[in-house]
């Protein structure tokens, strides 16, 4: 595997990441709090991964230009402008987010992660659609 490899990585971990998180919330929502901790520690350890393997990939490459013209182009900046926005505001979100649980100050967690767990999910979502306008279309 080589940087080129990267970009199909982090889609894959973004993907990973939706999912994990999806079942996080799933369980706790079903009062299972143990499976929950476990999903949402597993769906932090893979956006970190991807963060990691996304530095370097552009640490590497530097900016990726996107092709397409016309109204696809259009589609593509509004989503890349509302994603990098909101993937500069998940990273505290998440950690906060975390801290809270760890602390054990659950009305806190819950009110935050009401917030960040569907940012959450439209950042490793939107990350996804922006690989395949990127390295698909």
């Amino acid at each position: 595997m080589d940087y080129t490899d990267l970009p199909g990585l982090n889609a894959i971990l973004n993907s990973a990441s939706a999912l994990l998180a999806s079942a996080g919330v799933y369980c706790v929502k079903r009062g299972h709090v143990s499976a929950h901790k476990t999903f949402m520690l597993a769906a932090l350890g893979t956006s970190a991964l991807f963060l990691t393997s996304y530095l370097v990939y552009h640490y590497q490459v530097g900016s990726v230009r996107f092709e397409g013209e016309g109204p696809v182009r259009a589609v593509y900046l509004g989503i890349l402008l509302t994603h990098t926005i909101l993937a500069a505001v998940i990273v505290p979100l998440v950690l906060r987010t975390v801290y809270l649980a760890w602390r054990d100050r659950l009305d806190a967690h819950r009110r935050i992660a009401r917030w960040t767990f569907p940012i959450w999910i439209y950042v490793s979502v939107t990350g996804v659609v922006v690989y395949l306008m990127l390295y698909q279309l």
